[in-house]
């Protein structure tokens, strides 16, 4: 009984760690964002994501880069042009994160 009990706490865990990397309230759509039009500049996430500060959205941008999620160029020029692209391993989000949406809809049609 008490391997059952480890084994339901090592998937709890993995979930937990998956919304560690996607969890919150801007990664999700960041990540649709950059996927609507790869690449994507610095400038046009901070205007489509109007409600979003500039340091929360650089922080989420970096969080996102570091879990290999997105990559940045950055390119030398004047004034700096730093862009966004989603990894191969970031595409491989994008039906979880469509599947997500569907069950989202499912959901609030079924509560009404």
């Amino acid at each position: 009984m008490k391997e059952k009990k480890s084994e339901n706490f090592g998937a709890c865990c993995d979930v937990n760690g998956i919304f560690k990397i996607i969890g919150g309230k801007w990664k999700v759509l960041l990540i649709k964002a950059v996927a609507k039009q790869c690449p994507k500049r610095f400038g046009e996430l901070r205007r489509e994501m109007e409600d979003l500060a500039q340091t929360t959205l650089t922080v989420q941008l970096r969080e996102l880069e570091r879990d290999g999620i997105l990559c940045r160029q950055i390119y030398a020029e004047s004034p700096p042009r730093v862009e966004y692209k989603l990894s191969e391993l970031g595409k491989t989000l994008l039906p979880v994160i469509e599947r997500l949406d569907e069950w989202w809809s499912d959901y609030k049609r079924e509560r009404g």
